[in-house]
């Protein structure tokens, strides 16, 4: 294999990884004759680095489970890195927000062109009901940060270009496709926004082609934005906390309060985590309870056949990390921290769940537990899994159904 990691378990692709047990695609496009099952939420489903940190020409294909191996310093945290910037960007976030620290991405040796330019190139794909649409993005990151150029095409078609005409100027000269009497409109749009995430405000819908501009739009804006960056923090999860909204925060510092509000909100999700919990911690869990404490704060405990309950923060960190994740995996989007989509029903949506480092103080046994389970409720569609591992969950997970291993190499 050349020009790209390798991967099991998934599509077989040319410059990006090799997968097995699913159709044959070459650049993202399947092979003449294949059916194509149809994706009813739309799911980013492909992404694309091009002179990004230490990533070239690199293609990686993302399936329900998509986990990246490989030694420290091949690229693991970069592309989970890239994948959240896309989806910052489609959820409207200036660029100096999402990249504060651009040259740093600029490949070293990279050479600026005659006007002093270096940059680098980031792009996905977002599959869905209006088939696979393509999103590429090229960022000028010195002498100044913006957008040097943006391409949206849906089965070959270009829908949006954007290009920076002016350096004078703080935008770029956009032009979608309009197919009416005008066939193309053309406007300028800010050199720091995402064009795509602009086009739902500027385009009417009056034709068919600005129409099809619009569905392409919003597919990938919905795929990129239903992200939900995972971090557990050990240290940050062990006290009790007062109640709140009761969605659970990136680093997962307020466990205690989301399992009090799943407690009673969610029963049943709330047993399956219980019995969930029992894969990952020591000792027969037969229910994972809540204490309302004297000042009104809440603490989480695990309750077992014999002895007292044991509160979360006497918990090993590779526990309270388990049961976090475990978490994320059970509830979905409405008990998380996150941007939800407000205009797009619950079912239309498929929450992607990004977690780098994932099992980080992990044994066996919770490794194993957690990629069966995360194999178990991708399955249905609803959420998918991206994430980074070391060597011992990279082995686990090749032999795990329905998981897929991309391995890098420095």
């Amino acid at each position: 294999m050349t020009h790209g990691p390798t991967v099991t378990h998934g599509p077989t692709v040319t410059h990006g990884p090799t997968v097995t047990h699913g159709p044959t695609v070459t650049h993202g496009r399947p092979v003449a004759g294949a059916e194509r099952p149809a994706v009813a939420r739309p799911v980013v489903t492909e992404l694309r680095l091009s002179a990004y940190a230490g990533r070239r020409r690199a293609t990686h294909p993302l399936g329900p489970v998509t986990l990246f191996a490989g030694p420290s310093g091949s690229g693991k945290s970069t592309v989970l890195g890239a994948y959240e910037a896309l989806a910052r960007l489609g959820a409207g976030d200036p660029l100096a927000e999402v990249f504060p620290d651009p040259s740093a991405l600029v490949p070293e040796g990279a050479l600026p062109d005659t006007q002093g330019r270096r940059g680098f190139r980031i792009g996905c794909t977002v599959d869905g009901p209006v088939g696979p649409v393509r999103l590429d993005l090229a960022v000028q990151a010195e002498p100044e940060l913006r957008i040097a150029g943006e391409r949206l095409t849906r089965h070959g078609r270009t829908l949006l270009t954007t290009a920076l005409r002016d350096p004078g100027r703080a935008t770029v000269q956009a032009a979608w496709l309009t197919a009416g009497a005008t066939p193309v409109t053309r406007a300028p749009l800010p050199d720091d926004l995402l064009g795509t995430a602009l086009l739902p405000l500027r385009v009417a819908g009056a034709t068919a082609g600005q129409r099809e501009v619009l569905a392409a739009a919003e597919q990938a804006v919905v795929g990129l934005r239903s992200l939900f960056p995972c971090t557990p923090d050990p240290a940050r999860m062990r006290a009790p906390v007062l109640p709140g909204e009761g969605r659970l925060l990136r680093d997962c510092g307020n466990l205690a309060e989301v399992l009090h509000r799943t407690h009673t909100a969610c029963p049943r999700r709330h047993q399956r985590l219980a019995a969930v919990a029992g894969a990952g911690c020591a000792g027969p869990v037969t229910a994972v309870a809540v204490q309302e404490l004297p000042d009104g704060a809440v603490q989480a405990l695990l309750a077992r056949d014999t002895g007292p309950a044991t509160p979360l923060g006497r918990l090993g960190d590779g526990e309270l990390r388990y049961l976090a994740l475990a978490l994320t995996l059970l509830t979905g989007p409405g008990v998380l921290a996150m941007d939800r989509i407000a205009e797009v029903p619950d079912a239309m949506q498929c929450l992607t769940l990004l977690a780098d480092d994932l099992d980080r103080g992990f044994d066996a046994r919770q490794i194993a537990a957690l990629l069966g389970l995360a194999a178990t409720i991708a399955a249905d569609g609803h959420i998918r899994l991206i994430g980074s591992v070391g060597a011992a969950a990279a082995a686990e997970a090749r032999r795990t159904p329905g998981v897929a291993v991309v391995d890098l190499t420095p």
